[in-house]
C-alpha cells in the first residue's frame, strides 16, 4: 500500500514539474515574439557564425528561462531565505 506520505512528495513534484514546463512555454513565447524585434539588431552586432535564427532564438529561450525559474525560486523560497 502506497502511504499517504509518499503521494504528497510526489504531488509535489508534479507541481514543481508542471510549473516549471509552464515556465519554459512561457519563455518561448516570450522568445519568438520578441526575437522578431532583437534579431535584427542582434544580426548586426553578432559575427555571421551566430546570425542563424535557431542560435539567438535558443539562447533568448534560455536567458528568458533562467529569469523566470529565478524568479519563481525567489517567490516560493522561506521567507527566512530572502
Amino acid at each position: 500500500m502506497i502511504s499517504k506520505q509518499k503521494v504528497n512528495r510526489m504531488n509535489e513534484r508534479f507541481k514543481v514539474f508542471g510549473l516549471v514546463a509552464i515556465l519554459g512555454f512561457v519563455a518561448g513565447v516570450i522568445a519568438d515574439l520578441t526575437s522578431e524585434f532583437i534579431i535584427p539588431g542582434l544580426l548586426a552586432i553578432l559575427p555571421a557564425f551566430f546570425s542563424a535564427r535557431y542560435v539567438l532564438s535558443g539562447l533568448a529561450g534560455a536567458c528568458l528561462t533562467l529569469v523566470l525559474v529565478s524568479f519563481w525560486a525567489y517567490i516560493t523560497g522561506s521567507p527566512t531565505e530572502r
